[in-house]
């Protein structure tokens, strides 16, 4: 099996350094990066150590060569050919308002593909709807609003975080936490997931890659945020990854990596579920590493809040707090289903009621037969005496909620949480 790697990472110096020779580092560079990864998996499975040495040997010329060309290309060289370091460069608009590339068919297909990315309505998210998580919150917020207000601040060797990994089990707010960060940000907010940057075609998926961060630059300041990026980037070197998977991770490494690029206006958002089944390389491009957890008491007592909004109820803040105490270990999304089911409660006790009671304001709710003034008529009667919009559902009560959590158990398991506490503990930092 590991010959393959080896065949695979010939195949891959063959053509870096052919286009090496020819002056196109541009092109070159990813190619030995792509060797060199190859290289690295083999020496893993390869027990012959002259073999070993020899690779070895071989893998740190490329290195060193690969290593050389960075710097070439962070300084804005271009090598013997004039034009071969180009697309290294962001492009530069002319009076028409076309890149240099405005009149290339292929170009402009892959940039309308991408180009619903492009998030053009702000989503209304704010970061007081956002329950908890304050130290993600001042992390984004550093670096996303901080930078464009006060560019100031960031003078010297100050920099503002430029990739961030949210990762937590599932429904904790984590795309909701990009949502806000799109709403207060006064930035272009590209929002992709895996399967806007796939493609059945042949090197077409690199391409997407390579033009989703050059629209990013062009649009400067500008956000890409990229949702369960685990499936885009799982580990190298497994036996069900295909040549596609290698080459778009090797070239969101490029891209992220920003050679001889000015991608300091360029930030990088991501979010996963499965923070271990992502690429160790591709872990360590985030700066910041930030657990998205289960929300605490008082998040969830916000959270119960804001999914009610402006809804018709009679809940006091004990009750609120008692809602909090009844859901540890639910999730956002959980409580968010909770609250939907809940909305309809009402409605329900409207279609089951058999007595109304007229309101003085003239209109009908459903209420208990005991209740003074109380009429035994159904919902259908009610209408059928075209009273239809004189009836309002009762508002919702805490006996309501009661009446749901009963029936509605937390989705996250214990060792969900176990795994990503460990990853916590390892690579990241609490949220």
């Amino acid at each position: 099996m590991y010959s393959n790697f080896k065949e695979h990472a010939i195949a891959y110096v063959k053509q870096a350094v052919q286009e090496d020779d020819a002056g196109n580092y541009s092109k070159a560079f990813p190619l030995y990066m792509n060797a060199l990864e190859y290289f690295r998996t083999h020496l893993k499975y390869e027990k012959n150590p002259k073999i070993k040495e020899a690779i070895t040997q071989k893998f740190m010329e490329y290195l060193r060569r690969a290593e050389e060309l960075r710097a070439i290309l962070d300084c804005g060289g271009n090598g013997p050919n004039g034009d071969a370091a180009a697309a290294t460069q962001p492009r530069t608009k002319s009076k028409g308002g076309e890149g240099k590339e405005g009149n290339d068919p292929e170009q402009a297909k892959l940039r309308a593909g991408l180009d619903s990315a492009i998030i053009r309505e702000k989503p209304n998210v704010k970061w007081s709807d956002v329950a908890g998580l304050e130290s993600a919150k001042q992390a984004l917020q550093e670096a996303v609003i901080l930078p464009v207000k006060f560019p100031q601040f960031f003078t010297g060797k100050r920099r503002p975080w430029r990739a961030f990994l949210l990762y937590g089990p599932p429904g904790t707010g984590k795309s909701y936490l990009a949502k806000a960060v799109a709403t207060e940000a006064d930035s272009t907010f590209f929002s992709v997931s895996s399967s806007d940057l796939v493609s059945k075609w042949m090197g077409e998926s690199e391409k997407l890659v390579s033009n989703l961060f050059q629209m990013a630059r062009d649009s400067a300041p500008s956000i890409i945020f990229i949702d369960e990026i685990d499936s885009l980037c799982g580990q190298r070197g497994e036996g069900n990854e295909s040549e596609a998977s290698r080459r778009i991770k090797t070239e969101l490494l490029v891209q992220m990596q920003g050679v001889g690029r000015g991608d300091e206006k360029v930030l990088v958002l991501a979010a996963t579920n499965t923070p271990y089944a992502l690429d160790q390389a591709i872990r360590r491009r985030f700066d910041k590493r930030i657990y998205i957890p289960l929300p605490d008491l008082k998040a969830r007592q916000h959270m119960f809040k804001v999914h009610l909004g402006d809804t018709p109820h009679n809940l006091t803040e004990s009750d609120f707090e008692h809602l909090a105490y009844k859901t540890e270990g639910f999730s956002g999304s959980d409580i968010s289903v909770c609250v939907k089911d809940v909305l309809f409660e009402p409605v329900r006790k409207t279609s089951d009621a058999k007595f109304f009671t007229n309101t003085s304001n003239g209109m009908w709710i459903p209420c208990e037969p005991t209740q003074p003034g109380a009429v035994q008529i159904t919902l259908l009667e009610l209408d059928a005496q075209g009273l239809a919009s004189k009836i309002q559902p009762p508002p919702i009560t805490r006996t309501d909620f009661d009446k749901v959590l009963t029936r509605q158990k937390p989705t996250v398991s214990k060792a969900d949480l176990e795994v990503h506490e460990r990853f916590t503990k390892e690579f990241g930092e609490e949220g």
